[in-house]
């Protein structure tokens, strides 16, 4: 005669929670450092250009990233050290800096979409090429350069919403390498004298005493 239970069988979720763990480690890491990357590199090529009218022609002038603003580069490098950090701290310190790895890719996206249609430093290369202060930029374009560094900064993003997520399971620093204020063990009171070693016979004979 068989037996029905309604008592459920306990299933164990570590595999799954260490799985989930070493999945998005390695997505993190990824995202992170491929995001730091591609925002650095994006912040580094050309964001617009123009013309500006010097001497009644046309001087064509160009704009950098880092010309028209250098917050996504310095996020961009808040943000890997925030993903290297993340590994050196615990706990509450450990969700403080994902959070900070988050908001600097979120950071880097809107600095980047805003920079995509500013006009700012290419007006003042124009009002020095053309030595009029009122003078601006004309035939204003802009290159897909800075979507480019906002998809670095989203990215950075994806990894602080990770860290966030699932830094709890991640592995920390060593603790070996970590100061407790505990005295370190001493080594066994160098093995016990031996008697028969020749500088323990000197030793003796120092001390009066007869060896054999």
């Amino acid at each position: 005669m068989e037996y029905v239970t309604a008592v459920p069988h306990p299933r164990s979720e570590a595999p799954g929670s260490a799985r989930a763990g070493r999945m998005s480690l390695a997505v993190a890491l990824l995202c992170g450092a491929v995001g730091a990357a591609v925002a650095l590199l994006a912040t580094r090529q050309r964001w617009s250009e123009g013309t500006a009218t010097v001497a009644g022609g046309p001087f064509p002038l160009t704009a950098k990233g880092s010309d028209v603003t250098g917050v996504p580069a310095s996020l961009a490098i808040v943000g890997l050290a925030a993903l290297v950090a993340v590994f050196a701290v615990r706990r509450a310190g450990r969700f403080m800096v994902a959070g900070l790895l988050a908001l600097s890719g979120a950071g880097t996206v809107a600095a980047a979409l805003l920079g995509a249609s500013d006009s700012t430093a290419l007006d003042e290369q124009a009002a020095r090429a053309s030595g009029d202060t009122s003078a601006t930029v004309q035939a204003l374009t802009h290159t897909a350069w800075p979507y480019v560094a906002a998809v670095g900064g989203a990215l950075l993003l994806l990894a602080g919403l990770l860290a966030l997520r699932y830094g709890r399971l991640w592995p920390g620093m060593s603790g070996r390498y970590e100061r407790n204020g505990t005295p370190r063990p001493r080594r066994k009171a160098e093995a016990a004298d031996d008697p028969d070693r020749p500088e323990e016979l000197w030793k003796a004979l120092d001390r009066g005493e007869d060896p054999t």
